[in-house]
């Protein structure tokens, strides 16, 4: 097993003492927009061979995706996730090629056919919380795609072309909830691990889930999850666990507004679940679910002109119910044509760009809490921060970083949980903040953040092939902006540190292709 990690070089952003800038540009950390739960991936699917390598394998990835640590040149060592997402499995595994899943794709189960437990399973995943765990990683979260094969109605983990609603036996929603408690108290006990949110169901709205895709999942009506959600959080009171509950994992954001590729039962999600008029479906007096909203942002994201729209929408229909929002699974699918689509891993600029460009919109336009990624880890498609191939040279497998992986580090790295988005805005000719005036789609993107030690940061991303040049005004005349990092194309410049002296009034220069963080 290799673990290749591009070498660092030089940065090439910065700041100019004597400039011309078109632009001007002011931070307003007093106009506060959503507070930062944090940012994440998932374990899905391949922690379960990855947590089974050698050691060395395992922590040299796990530096990647959780490490807070630098190098001797003050390099970023890893991007810092601060949500890890576990996928607690339905027993695929246990099914074989019976269980109408791809091998690559299959979970195992906690749950036994008669009903005890055994906790050497998902080993692989288990010892990834760990390692999140013991780098700091401040969250962590179980989510399931289907519940256990032995509580479906068919007796798998798929869908197989049943219907729209969900494959969980009518008498078995109790049994449900006692074992995802039994999960959480289980891995508490067992690993030392605490679960601080759980999602029930995944992508319930999804027409894919109607038909019965080779990997786990299952639709469900918002009447079901409500049902889902009351058991859990009835089972959790009565144990007293801590755990919050997150729903309902959207296949797609104009789900949660209105219907879009299913009927009723699986549209206007926002409405129905905290609406208290809407009795059948109403959740919003839940103990342990926090009103907030978890969605995928597939399918939304092209053409480049309606993605702004879209979330824009979402934000209005969140506020109109007092609901926060979650982003909380994507990667590239077939509609992004843009970047060609999700076929063929890609560990260039190209796709990493493309998705800063979602991340920026995520939590400019819909205010995102969280932003979070699909799979941590993929193969030969555009859905993995790392990328797994076998080296034709060796036979062996190879896991490599990519720009995607430190693209998001711009973000997860910097912006830690408890801080809040704050204003950032062009100026008129007049000197005034002109709203919405820092997002060009095909150009410059800017946002800044404040965490809770008072720390500002600004993520500078530009799409063109051209420099950028702008000047800064910070809040205060002694404020100063000390370092950089960048990602790049350039080979190693991944989030390169430069010291910087960034003051009020400085002109900031950000190079082609790339996205620049700058923290003071």
């Amino acid at each position: 097993m290799r673990l290749g990690i591009l070498s660092l070089s030089l940065l090439t952003a910065g700041c100019l003492s004597i400039a011309s800038a078109k632009e001007t540009v002011v931070i307003n950390p007093d106009k506060v927009y959503q507070s930062i739960d944090g940012f994440g991936a998932s374990d899905a699917w391949s922690m379960r061979f990855v947590g089974e390598m050698p050691p060395a394998t395992q922590n040299a990835v796990a530096d990647l995706l959780f490490s807070s640590d630098t190098d001797t040149n003050r390099n970023p060592k890893g991007i810092g996730l601060s949500i890890w997402r576990f996928n607690i499995g339905a027993g695929s595994v246990e099914q074989g090629d019976s269980s109408r899943i791809n091998f690559g794709t299959r979970t195992d189960c906690f749950l036994n056919p008669d009903g005890t437990y055994d906790w050497n399973k998902q080993a692989g995943q288990r010892r990834f919380l760990t390692l999140a765990k013991e780098r700091g990683v401040p969250y962590l979260l179980g989510f399931l795609n289907s519940p256990p094969v032995y509580f479906t109605q068919n007796g798998l983990a798929t869908n197989t072309g049943r219907g729209g609603t969900y494959n969980l036996q009518p008498d078995k929603y109790d049994d449900f909830a006692r074992f995802m408690a039994d999960i959480i108290v289980g891995l508490k006990q067992h690993d030392g691990i605490t679960i601080d949110y759980i999602s029930p169901v995944n992508e319930p709205d999804g027409h894919w889930n109607w038909l019965g895709p080779k990997q786990e999942g299952t639709p469900a009506t918002t009447r079901e999850i409500a049902r889902v959600a009351r058991e859990l959080d009835r089972e959790f009171t009565r144990r007293g666990i801590d755990t919050k509950i997150t729903i309902p994992e959207s296949s797609d954001y104009r789900c949660m507004m209105a219907t879009h590729m299913t009927d009723w039962q699986r549209g206007y999600e926002i409405r129905a679940f905290f609406t208290p008029d809407s009795t059948d479906t109403y959740v919003g007096n839940l103990k342990h679910l926090p009103r907030l909203m978890a969605g995928h942002s597939y399918w939304t994201n092209t053409p480049v002109e309606t993605m702004k729209a879209t979330r824009i929408a979402l934000n209005d229909t969140l506020k109109k119910y007092g609901v926060d929002f979650w982003q909380s699974e994507v990667c590239i699918m077939g509609n992004d044509e843009e970047i060609g689509g999700g076929n063929g891993y890609d560990r260039t600029m190209k796709t990493a760009l493309y998705v800063a460009r979602m991340i920026h919109h995520d939590l400019v336009y819909t205010n995102a809490r969280t932003w979070q990624w699909w799979r941590a880890i993929g193969g030969d498609y555009k859905d993995g921060l790392l990328h797994q191939y076998k080296d034709a040279a060796t036979g062996n497998d190879s896991i490599v970083d990519s720009k995607l992986l430190w693209a998001l580090g711009n973000y997860s790295r910097f912006i830690r949980p408890g801080a809040v988005r704050i204003d950032v805005s062009a100026l008129d000719s007049k000197g005034k903040p002109v709203a919405d005036s820092v997002t060009d789609p095909y150009g410059l993107m800017l946002s800044a953040y404040r965490n809770a030690d008072g720390s500002i940061v600004l993520v500078a991303i530009n799409y063109s092939d051209q420099t950028k040049d702008f000047a800064l005004l910070l809040p205060d005349k002694k404020m100063t902006l000390r370092q950089s990092y960048t990602t790049s194309d350039l080979d190693g410049e991944n989030l390169s540190f430069r010291k910087q002296n960034l003051k009020s009034g400085t002109t900031v220069r950000i190079p082609a292709k790339a996205i620049v963080t700058f923290t003071e």
